[in-house]
């Protein structure tokens, strides 16, 4: 009887599935007809048990799918414990509104996330400082890196922020994604983009969801970037409870219910002023909240 390992799913293509067994490597599986009797699909980032056919060729079955502690939806994948969102400084110039649309994103996955302010080294007085944003962000409660992929600068304190956990890695294209996840570790080579020098915008390099080991219990997930995210699954009246500076505010709110826009006596407004709630993240609270306003309702 072959022996039984422990790993973990790392990516699945054409109905083989690539399982990494720490201290053996990775090895080519195909999942036992069970799993398709009870109609249960293997995904990214499970746990399973693998029987090994070959040690040559390092092949083998997926016998049990182990218990999840979680799932996502978009992307399908299993057991991440939380993400970090990359934006670039500069090329592309950083989007504070598209970033709070990944923020929320992940929150309504149940993702604690870190935000990580990529190509440090390409600031310069034109946009926002990498202090600024860093403060707008640690103000809002997120913790907040600030790095240079390409100078190695900041990647242990990445490092240190990823120990021990499995981690998605999101953002939009041409932020230096892959460039940094070849920065933490050696054995997997991810493609690298160019920026389009007409719109400063990076080509697509990540063409399917990938679990890289980092360590023998520290994982980064890459999935197929973004370049937009439309208004969400909820009503204008939730939007609020995803602006976590906002919650120490709303007792200041004369009127039950109150959108923080128009009322005349309002917390979160008087936050605005006193610096409590920046005014980058108030401006994307209102554009959003303008766009859940005006959705048609089917």
């Amino acid at each position: 009887m072959q022996e039984m390992f422990k790993g973990k799913i790392t990516k699945g293509i054409a109905g083989f599935y690539y399982v990494y067994i720490p201290g053996k490597g990775m090895y080519e599986c195909k999942a036992k007809g069970i799993f398709r009797k009870d109609n249960v699909k293997p995904l990214v980032g499970d746990d399973v048990s693998v029987q090994v056919l070959s040690e040559e060729e390092m092949t083998g079955n997926i016998c049990e799918i182990l218990p999840r502690k979680s799932s996502l939806i978009r992307p399908a994948v299993a057991n991440i414990d939380q993400a970090l969102v990359i934006f670039a400084i500069r090329k592309p110039d950083v989007n504070l509104n598209l970033l709070d649309r990944f923020l929320i994103q992940m929150e309504q996955q149940g993702l604690e996330t870190i935000i990580c302010f990529n190509k440090a080294d390409l600031e310069n007085t034109e946009g926002p400082s990498s202090q600024k944003l860093a403060e707008i962000y640690s103000k809002a409660g997120y913790r907040t890196l600030v790095v240079s992929a390409t100078e190695d600068v900041g990647i242990d304190r990445i490092l240190a922020c990823l120990k021990g956990k499995t981690t998605t890695v999101a953002g939009p294209s041409g932020v230096g994604k892959s460039t940094l996840i070849n920065r933490l570790q050696s054995d997997t080579r991810m493609e690298t983009g160019s920026i389009s020098t007409k719109i400063e915008r990076g080509k697509h390099t990540t063409r399917h969801s990938q679990l890289i080991p980092i360590s023998e219990d520290t994982y980064i997930l890459d999935t197929p970037g973004f370049s937009s995210l439309s208004v969400f699954d909820m009503e204008k009246e939730e939007l609020e409870a995803y602006y976590e500076e906002f919650q120490a505010l709303t007792a200041g709110c004369k009127f039950t219910g109150c959108s923080h826009i128009h009322e005349p006596v309002c917390g979160v407004k008087e936050g605005l002023k006193t610096g409590q709630v920046s005014a980058e993240r108030y401006e994307n609270y209102k554009l959003i909240y303008s766009e859940l306003a005006q959705r048609k309702k089917y």
